[in-house]
């Protein structure tokens, strides 16, 4: 103990600063009072007082006093003037950099607009210098618009503004080192600049680790930050659809501002149980493999998984293209992929009049990794406007969350927190989880919206017990695996039936596709394994060539062009025709383009077939009854027109 107390008195006690700017030089005299007063509100016993000059504070004092900061001056009033008003105007008619003169221009242009005409005379008269005299119409309305202004401009301003601060010990990386900020809250905005602010990620005992988000240049050493006493949020609504924006909310399509006030916090807290109803609406991708076999419902979290190049962004494109007319709104999360890559997105969305309905948040591969890691929650909290306020069923996608984990695991270890396999910190799972538990179907009670989330992740070499993709596997309600080795096949999409599997299945499925998809992953399974016992080359009975025949079919009718989804009632009469062998004497390679004739002769010979599928959701015998003699008639004319010179029997 007398170690440790001779320890305690050579340290001393903690000498704390007290620092007055104004924007002239003041006496030490008086700035001596002013800082004992402050010391001694803030329970300052022992201080050290500085003294500066600010010329652009154009009047009054701030001081500095432990952790807060006391704004006189004149310059702190007219921004808080300035951003008071901003928050006031309903139309956006000011923008954000405009400066205080051009704010105070337009108000005073809102007021004369109030006077445009005379009001009728009164006979109302004010005493000069003890004399009656009437006032001039027009220096009248001039009183009142100035009286109206300066009423409006005492009641935003304050005297002063009292801001918890802190300064910046250092910068590396991205992320900054703060000390003070004693009250500061994990997750919390802090604000550097006007174009700078921050996340509150790491509270130790003597600094805060913020990571960085905006101008990264404006941030040095000694920099004062303070708190904002709010979490991280970005603009929100409707007027977001046909919108591409950075995690910030900020837009980068050049088509101007957002006419939005609405803002959404990034992290919000998933639906409770009691909220949810069960995924019973399918959501249609319009790929006849995933419609068919790993159905994808409303509310459902479907992960799309599988090496690079494999046509992960492909499917999901499809589906938000597929999403034309069925009130379908959809958000699309780029997180570290290249610029052009997206902008190439952007354009086939807007080609194929699905970014209409589409919001684009973007946190390209040249971002910091801090945009990268707030992008999937930005975009969800967009997503979540449109299902809470709106009703609305929503897609949202995010491509991809391996680059979201690989950002999230740079600023841990930028941040010094403990690194666990593979590099990655321990609470990588929670990262996901808290995302795509936000995906829900809301019950009639709370609004009946829905959030359905496609997650991609990107594989190494077919890995999927690698740490990040076993994690999300077990978070969503399935996958759907694309395969390396079938797409250079040339089998596209490339799904592997068998990997692949969705645990809300047939639950998601309309009545019609669950009756012509039930025998498919049969005839499928049947032919793999017919498939490899014929590669032994022995001599085959006409039954199994036959069945070969069909599941050469079936795996040539589940290939799709890309940026072509087929409407259900079409996949529902393909897969039927393909199931009873229908397609049995067509080429393989003219499957497809017989098929879209064959869709064209139902639309003139039998228009209500098509039109009772997709209005009624079911396909019974009738139906089906309907189409075999259809097919039986047509197919030899078209086998006549197109291969006239090909035998009946050499058609396989």
């Amino acid at each position: 103990m007398p170690v440790l107390q001779g320890c305690i008195d050579m340290a001393g006690p903690v000498l704390r600063v007290i620092r007055i700017v104004t924007a002239t030089p003041i006496h030490p005299e008086k700035a001596a009072v002013i800082a004992a007063r402050f010391a001694q509100q803030n329970g300052i016993e022992h201080y050290e007082m500085k003294q500066a000059v600010d010329e652009t504070l154009i009047g009054g004092i701030v001081i500095f006093a432990g952790d807060f900061r006391y704004d006189y001056s004149i310059k702190g009033q007219l921004a808080r003037i300035a951003a008071r008003l901003k928050d006031a105007d309903p139309l956006g008619a000011i923008e954000p950099e405009d400066d205080f003169g051009n704010i105070i221009r337009a108000t005073l242009e809102k007021s004369l607009e109030e006077f445009d005409e005379p009001p009728a005379a009164s006979g109302q008269d004010i005493l000069f210098d003890g004399a009656m005299e009437p006032i001039p119409t027009e220096e009248k309305n001039r009183q009142l618009v100035v009286d109206g202004l300066q009423e409006t401009l005492s009641s935003i301003a304050t005297r002063f503004a009292v801001d918890e601060v802190g300064q910046v010990e250092r910068v590396q990386d991205g992320i900054a080192y703060v000390s003070g900020l004693e009250n500061c809250l994990n997750g919390e905005l802090i604000a550097f600049t006007s174009r700078t602010s921050g996340i509150a990620m790491n509270l130790m005992p003597d600094l805060v680790g913020i990571i960085l988000l905006g101008d990264i240049l404006d941030v040095h050493e000694g920099s004062v930050c303070k708190r904002t006493a709010r979490v991280m949020d970005v603009p929100v609504g409707t007027e977001l659809l046909g919108r591409v924006v950075d995690p910030l909310g900020v837009p980068i399509d050049g088509l101007g501002m957002l006419n939005t006030r609405k803002r959404r916090p990034i992290e919000a807290e998933a639906p409770s149980i009691i909220e949810r109803q069960p995924v019973d609406t399918p959501l249609l991708t319009g790929i006849t493999a995933i419609d068919a076999m790993t159905p994808i419902g409303r509310g459902q979290r479907e992960l799309i998984i599988g090496d690079r190049q494999t046509g992960k962004t492909a499917i999901v494109i499809d589906t938000i293209i597929n999403q034309r007319g069925k009130g379908v709104y959809c958000v699309y999360v780029a997180i570290g992929q290249k610029m052009s890559t997206i902008v190439a997105v952007v354009n086939i969305l807007r080609r194929h009049n699905a970014l209409a309905y589409t919001t684009v948040v973007v946190a390209s591969a040249g971002m910091p990794a801090s945009f990268q890691y707030i992008a999937p929650y930005a975009g969800c909290a967009i997503a979540e406007e449109l299902m809470l306020n709106e009703h609305a069923d929503v897609l949202i996608v995010y491509d991809d969350l391996t680059k979201h984990a690989q950002a999230y695991r740079a600023l841990s270890l930028l941040l010094r927190r403990p690194p666990g396999r593979e590099a990655f910190p321990g609470d990588v799972f929670y990262l996901h989880a808290r995302l795509l538990e936000r995906a829900a179907r809301l019950s009639e009670a709370s609004g009946g919206g829905s959030i359905t989330a496609l997650p991609i992740v990107e594989t190494q070499s077919g890995d999927i017990s690698a740490y990040i993709p076993t994690n999300v596997i077990s978070i969503t309600d399935g996958q759907i695996y694309l395969e390396s080795e079938l797409f250079f096949s040339g089998q596209r999409p490339a799904i592997n039936v068998g990997l692949s599997v969705s645990r809300v299945g047939g639950a998601a499925q309309t009545k019609a596709m669950k009756k012509v998809a039930g025998p498919l992953r049969i005839h499928l399974a049947q032919y793999r394994e017919l498939a490899a016992f014929s590669q032994f080359g022995s001599e085959l009975d006409e039954e199994t060539r036959r069945e070969l025949r069909r599941g050469e079919r079936l795996s040539e009718i589940l290939k799709q062009p890309q940026y072509h989804p087929a409407p259900m009632e079409e996949q529902v009469v393909m897969l039927h025709i393909a199931n009873q062998g229908g397609f049995s004497t067509v080429a393989r390679e003219d499957i497809h383009v017989f098929f879209a004739d064959f869709v064209e002769h139902l639309k003139s010979a039998a228009p209500d077939l098509l039109d009772g599928i997709a209005e009624t959701g079911t396909f019974d015998d009738t139906a089906a009854a309907r189409i075999e003699p259809l097919l039986a008639d047509y197919l030899p004319q078209w086998m006549a027109e197109n291969h006239p010179e090909q035998p009946p029997d050499d058609r396989d």
